[in-house]
């Protein structure tokens, strides 16, 4: 008994805050739709496609959060390499809508 304790003690000795932790990049409340998809409580980074005809992506941010449309150049490279997209990102508020040929994905936060 006394062994089953001693492996069991860690377990009791951790403090409650451990699970209450925030998360890093805490979900948005509300809808981000990008094209025909839908996110609800978006969090984290999406993809966006673009079709095969040229049209515009659409991107509605109907959620608490910024989000902002990637493009390569916004990702880190190497100081050897040059940004490949001179252009800032772009940054919509909540409740912004844009239409967009550019971007690999759409990150919230």
């Amino acid at each position: 008994m006394h062994r089953i304790r001693t492996l069991l003690a860690p377990l009791a000795n951790r403090t409650q805050t451990d699970a209450s932790a925030p998360l890093t990049n805490p979900s948005a409340s509300g809808f981000l739709t990008i094209g025909t998809t839908t996110y609800i409580d978006p969090h984290g980074t999406y993809p966006l496609d673009h079709r095969s005809d040229g049209t515009p992506s659409v991107i509605i941010n109907d959620t608490t959060h910024p989000i902002t449309i990637l493009t390569e150049s916004n990702h880190s490279h190497p100081a050897t390499a040059p940004p490949t997209d001179p252009l800032p990102p772009l940054v919509l508020a909540p409740g912004e809508r844009t239409e967009t040929r550019r971007g690999d994905g759409v990150r919230v936060g």
